[in-house]
């Protein structure tokens, strides 16, 4: 069970170092997720046992904190448009599990995608090998190790290529990956190039790596894209761009 927060930021990273330093088990892994966007959003987390369920609602400037036991390995991303009445069935425009508030599998591509293993020492990404629908950053907080910011502040949206582009009423609402509007070998490093030696960069991901270079933007973007830590908590962020309006 999370608790919610509605802090300002410079406030919420002074909390995030103070939490760190007092965890609650020596196994544990505090993750703060916090909402930067300009409009509400439905975080979804798989497997979700530690994290409400595997999903919920965030508006605008608010956080909500987890504590994940090491062991844990899974995925965090972000819903948007969501619609979900009161016995908590629906769906969403980008991020979808199915038509579950709580989600139990993989979100629809495209969706901009953290994930995690936790162990003795942890790794961590943010990926866009399916696609993008939302600036997303994983921070880890007083750990050791190559802890580095991870992810995409840029907005993907208003760069993508038209044929990979998804709209609703006009207005591009995510990024689809190349694999998944060509569906070819090349694309999708499978086949003949289903190793790092045949699968390079190709047109679509150098546009994804050049304006995130902290996020995986094809299969075996390894290098520059997944990071080691150890003894950290993290603070997973949806967007960093400044909100319209205070909240």
């Amino acid at each position: 069970m999370g608790y919610r927060l509605n802090l300002a930021p410079r406030i919420l990273l002074l909390h995030l170092t103070l939490l760190s330093v007092t965890k609650w088990s020596e196994s544990a892994r505090v993750f703060t997720i916090v909402n930067l966007c300009d409009q509400t959003i439905w975080p979804a987390i798989t497997p979700g046992e530690n994290f409400s369920g595997g999903g919920f609602k965030l508006k605008p400037g608010h956080s909500i904190v987890f504590n994940a036991p090491v062991g844990w390995s899974g995925r965090i991303w972000g819903r948007t448009g969501c619609n979900f009445n009161r016995t908590g069935t629906e769906s969403c425009e980008t991020g979808s599990c199915g038509s579950k508030l709580k989600c139990s599998a993989s979100g629809k591509q495209p969706v901009s995608l953290a994930e995690f293993t936790l162990a003795s020492l942890d790794f961590y990404d943010v990926s866009l090998v399916d696609g993008y629908n939302l600036p997303m950053t994983v921070t880890p907080v007083n750990g050791t190790g190559n802890c580095n910011v991870a992810g995409c502040v840029a907005d993907l949206r208003r760069r993508c290529p038209v044929e990979l582009a998804v709209k609703s009423k006009g207005k591009v609402i995510s990024c689809r990956s190349a694999c998944d509007v060509f569906d070819s070998d090349q694309y999708c490093c499978r086949g003949d190039y289903g190793n790092p030696s045949t699968c390079r960069p190709s047109h679509y991901s150098k546009i994804f790596k050049k304006a995130c270079p902290t996020a995986y933007s094809y299969a075996y973007d390894d290098p520059t894209s997944i990071f080691t830590c150890t003894g950290s908590d993290y603070v997973i962020s949806f967007c960093s761009y400044k909100r319209k309006k205070p909240v």
